[in-house]
């Protein structure tokens, strides 16, 4: 039951059960891969963890928040050596796609503004000049699914071991799946069965794009964070409905919708004033100074924040459940795999100690120095992130 032992993830095998999350970088200017991103998840492969994910690749240019998002065009060459830089240290390499949905700063190539599920207010891009998203249309969601699909195919031809579809956070996905945001009343929309038509077929998409010989990971929320949204009993009859499906070898829970409730899954330290500095456009860096106590809310951090939640999914399906949330000792990752999580999901405590896998394995420590106080956030847009403790 040891979370440092080796372990299958559907059709790969694994050094052990710790997967380091897909937590934005902030190293690829302009959408474009950086070495500074390869010298990362090089340096965590190196570390120890089994499968490093790297964060929030949109499957379109027009599916990026903001300019400085991963996207594959351009990226490719930097990628296949983030990969075999990756294997090379003993590890393997996940590709995390996504779609911001209507959360977005950014206009299409065709000039078009963001979209989601339904006519929604974008706060976010109300500083860009976009403040109101339309519903998409069936092209729409047509062009997503096949997005989604071709992007899958590239990983796989730039070497990655998997690909982890984002269905959480208040991104498109989530956005369909939540019945805050989707108010359709066509076969996208309306009951849980029609929200989740959307993302249960882009995960067919995905998983006839990389075949059998690669892993295919879900992102989904157990709760939106908010009185209105998604929340535990439907989050469970998600996982249902993706456990009868079978196009998924491991379900990965999580929670909070960026635009509403961002910090509801990190927990810990709020540094507002410093994000704030971080904004690259005065409008938003105002906005934030002024409005920011009254609309991002702090939440207190504990360790294994999620498990109340994950366990009940985690009783609900069959298949393979990792337990992400605030992991940062050894003794956490026992009573993970004591609860019947197949894999823990490490994001915060390997930015703070990227040999943590290594380092427990040789029994030189038993928790991270991780601290919780979220300032690893506001590096994400000062050049990449990192932990502040360095500098200590």
């Amino acid at each position: 039951m040891d979370a440092l032992e080796p372990a299958r993830l559907g059709p790969i095998g694994l050094r052990n059960r710790v997967l380091k999350a897909a937590t934005f970088e902030g190293m690829s200017p302009g959408g474009v891969a950086s070495p500074a991103l390869v010298g990362l998840h090089e340096r965590l492969a190196k570390g120890g963890v089994g499968l490093t994910t790297v964060a929030y690749c949109a499957v379109d240019p027009s599916g990026r928040t903001f300019p400085d998002q991963l996207q594959l065009a351009g990226s490719e060459p930097t990628l296949r050596e983030l990969t075999a830089r990756v294997h090379d240290a003993g590890g393997a390499a996940s590709l995390q796609l996504a779609h911001a949905g209507f959360f977005s700063k950014l206009r299409g190539p065709d000039g078009r503004g963001p979209r989601g599920p339904s006519w929604a207010l974008n706060a976010y891009g109300a500083s860009a000049g976009l403040p109101i998203t339309r519903p998409m249309t069936e092209g729409d969601v047509a062009r997503v699914i096949d997005a989604f699909g071709a992007a899958a195919e590239q990983a796989v031809a730039l070497g990655f071991d998997a690909v982890e579809v984002h269905l959480g956070h208040g991104y498109l996905l989530s956005q369909f799946l939540s019945p805050a945001t989707n108010r359709r009343r066509d076969r996208w929309g309306g009951s849980l069965e029609r929200r989740l038509a959307l993302p249960l077929a882009v995960l067919a998409r995905v998983r006839a794009a990389v075949g059998a010989e690669r892993a295919v990971i879900a992102k989904t929320n157990l709760d939106d964070g908010f009185p209105d949204g998604l929340g535990i009993d439907d989050a469970i009859r998600i996982a249902q409905a993706i456990d009868a499906r079978g196009d998924v070898d491991l379900l990965v829970p999580s929670g909070g919708f960026t635009s509403r409730t961002p910090f509801f899954l990190l927990r810990g330290g709020l540094p507002l004033a410093r994000m704030a500095d971080a904004q690259p456009d005065a409008l938003a860096r105002i906005g934030m100074r002024v409005l920011g106590r009254a609309i991002v809310r702090a939440y207190p951090f504990e360790e294994s924040f999620f498990l109340p939640l994950a366990r009940r999914l985690r009783a609900s399906v069959q298949m393979p459940v990792a337990l992400l949330g605030g992991l940062v000792s050894r003794e956490g990752l026992a009573e993970a795999r004591r609860e019947g999580f197949d894999f823990v999901v490490l994001g915060r405590a390997l930015i703070a100690d990227p040999e943590l896998v290594a380092r427990m394995a040789r029994g030189e420590l038993e928790r991270t120095r991780c601290d919780a106080c979220n300032e690893c956030v506001v590096e994400m847009d000062r050049g990449g992130v990192r932990c502040v403790l360095d500098d200590a």
